[in-house]
């Protein structure tokens, strides 16, 4: 009998965190029929799990500076792809391309970025030349 309620409640415990789990891999924030491109400068990159993120300061025509933020890969999967920590540095002048918030906040899922030297991150992996 003991044997039987340790099944259970292993049972229980797995099926109530699935719900997490596959929420944590939706793309439900993100408008994925649309894509944009801001330019702007790096504010800082957050190389962390479970997902990286860029903040870059973009500033608009009225004058006013708006910080978006964008959703990167794990440092893991962009480490096996060629990124480090220093890819994106403060300071850098860079094109991003996203896939915009659905709720219109400023920023996104990061798709690609274009750094000062010519060269192209992408969440695919890596750094391509342009």
């Amino acid at each position: 009998m003991r044997k039987v309620l340790v099944i259970a409640a292993v049972i229980a415990a797995a099926s109530s965190t699935s719900p997490i789990a596959s929420a944590h891999h939706s793309f439900a924030a993100f408008d994925m029929t649309a894509e944009k491109t801001i330019t702007g400068v790096v504010k800082k990159v957050d190389w962390t799990n479970p997902h990286i993120w860029i903040w870059v300061d973009v500033t608009e025509s009225s004058g006013a500076t708006e910080t978006y933020g964008f959703e990167g890969m794990t440092p893991n999967f962009l480490s096996r792809r060629g990124w480090t920590r220093s890819s994106m540095q403060p300071g850098m002048k860079v094109s991003v391309t996203f896939r915009p918030m659905k709720d219109g906040k400023p920023g996104g899922m990061f798709v690609s970025g274009t750094l000062p030297d010519g060269k192209v991150l992408t969440m695919r992996g890596g750094e391509t030349g342009q």
